[in-house]
């Protein structure tokens, strides 16, 4: 498998984890017949302590850029465009994405925001790579 499709398997896998991070605590905090309704009330986010909806907020920001990073990878791949930068760059994705949460977590300002930077940037360099 090539590195930039490792990574992105490692990323998808990061989100499940992500996910147990949010989900576990929420229902215990909350228990499940708030977690389990229809959220007509608004997002879980909002109601449970500020430390898990950061976590919430984190995962919620790892789908909107999976699917960036998913798109990249697959036009390396299909392109035949892989090489060591996109390389570089599906582990750069990978490190920022995991860096990204605990600076989410403990509210790391203003380095949450140059991790997502990082790996936005990297992402931003595969679809280049494909282009040129």
């Amino acid at each position: 498998m090539s590195p930039e499709l490792t990574a992105l398997v490692l990323a998808a896998l990061l989100q499940c984890l992500q996910f147990l991070l949010v989900a576990i605590p929420a229902n215990l905090e909350l228990g499940p017949r708030v977690t389990l309704a229809p959220r007509d009330d608004g997002p879980l986010s909002e109601k449970v302590s500020p430390r898990i909806g950061r976590l919430a907020r984190a995962l919620q920001n790892h789908f909107e850029g999976l699917i960036l990073f998913a798109i990249a990878v697959t036009a390396v791949i299909l392109s035949g465009s892989a090489g060591p930068l996109t390389a570089a760059c599906g582990w750069i994705y990978l490190a920022a994405r995991i860096l990204y949460v605990p600076a989410y977590y403990f509210g790391l300002v203003p380095w949450r925001s140059c991790i997502w930077s990082a790996g936005w940037a990297a992402t931003v360099v595969m679809l280049l790579a494909v282009l040129l």
